[in-house]
């Protein structure tokens, strides 16, 4: 199939376009290539793939109103998985317009290029801090998502409710995904694994939030591009039973749906820094703090949905993940 990748260039992006071009299909790759985040890095994970037989890059940002509609019209695209976005929950507290366009503005003009072309399937990048001030754990798609605790999650809640409006509208079939803490090689800066990794190597001491009161469902980047994969060729269909007197938010008469993929075995920080520390053989320096404004306390992913549709939900033990990463990050960097 020829497939749209939004965030070639990205974490997830990049390791979802490798394993659709080992697949045998065309991908279409879009970035803006944005200085978020050290935009050496992006270009190393876009280097990657430019190689590869299949590929062609698209450097655009998701805003440009004219330009996405002039990629869509032209790419006719059997799929599209967008996962571009502006990233990070502390980010949305100092910059919010950044979100306003990439992911508001930008995933409407998304919606809109499917909905002219009548792409089949949507599948987009939600996010786990949709489920905001929610206490009730493991975190169910079945249950509400109204208390976000950052404009970053706000703006994730926002697309899947714009997802499930053009799904009424235009019979456009669209998937969410709930990405549950990625992590692993080629990860991004702004993430807990790589910040303490950098910090780590270079004797200084790592933040520890909360006082490392807080786990995570911390998923491993692979889980996440299998999960990708499966949900892409199962396109959702509405569900007629669904009773819209009671709703349930994960079931709609609309061909729209979200799932979850995390790790469904969440992690004490505390625990988590000791693997590193393994990992790494070294010990940390910890600079315990209180809790940021937009975090959370737990995230804890149930999956059993992801499984029964896909038959598939992330395992990989943090161990074997972290592992990975440190390997990869060693010789990347070129330090020991």
């Amino acid at each position: 199939m020829r497939v749209l990748v939004t965030g070639c260039a990205g974490f997830i992006g990049m390791h979802v376009s490798e394993r659709l071009l080992a697949a045998g299909h065309e991908v279409v790759g879009l970035d803006n290539m944005n200085a978020y985040y050290d935009p050496a890095l992006k270009q190393a994970r876009l280097a990657r793939l430019l190689p590869r037989a299949g590929f062609r890059f698209e450097r655009l940002d998701l805003a440009d109103r004219d330009g996405m509609a002039g990629l869509f019209a032209a790419g006719r695209f059997e799929r599209v998985v967008h996962l571009a976005a502006q990233a990070g929950v502390r980010h949305s507290l100092h910059n919010p317009h950044a979100y306003s366009d990439s992911n508001l503005t930008g995933f409407l003009n998304v919606l809109e290029g499917c909905r002219h072309s009548r792409c089949p399937h949507l599948v987009y990048a939600s996010s786990s801090s949709v489920y905001g001030a929610n206490r009730k754990l493991p975190f169910s798609e079945h249950e509400g998502t109204d208390h976000p605790v950052s404009l970053y999650a706000a703006t994730k809640k926002a697309n899947e409710l714009m997802a499930h409006t053009y799904s009424h509208l235009f019979g456009l079939p669209c998937t969410g995904l709930r990405f549950f803490t990625v992590y692993g090689p080629w990860g991004r800066p702004d993430m807990s694994l790589f910040l303490f990794t950098r910090a780590i190597l270079e004797d200084r001491p790592i933040d520890v939030f909360n006082h490392g009161d807080m786990s995570r469902d911390f998923t491993y980047i692979d889980d996440i591009v299998e999960g990708v994969v499966r949900v892409m060729e199962r396109i959702p269909a509405g569900d007629p039973a669904a009773d819209m007197t009671c709703p349930d938010p994960a079931l709609s008469t609309a061909p729209c749906r979200v799932y979850n993929i995390g790790n469904h075995d969440p992690v004490q920080l505390t625990e988590f820094i000791a693997i590193l520390e393994r990992a790494l053989g070294r010990t940390a320096q910890k600079r315990l703090l209180p809790m940021q404004p937009g975090d959370v306390p737990s995230t804890f992913a149930d999956t059993a949905d992801l499984r029964r549709d896909v038959g598939f939900a992330p395992s990989t033990p943090l161990e074997q993940g972290i592992g990975a990463f440190v390997k990869w990050y060693r010789e990347y960097y070129g330090v020991q």
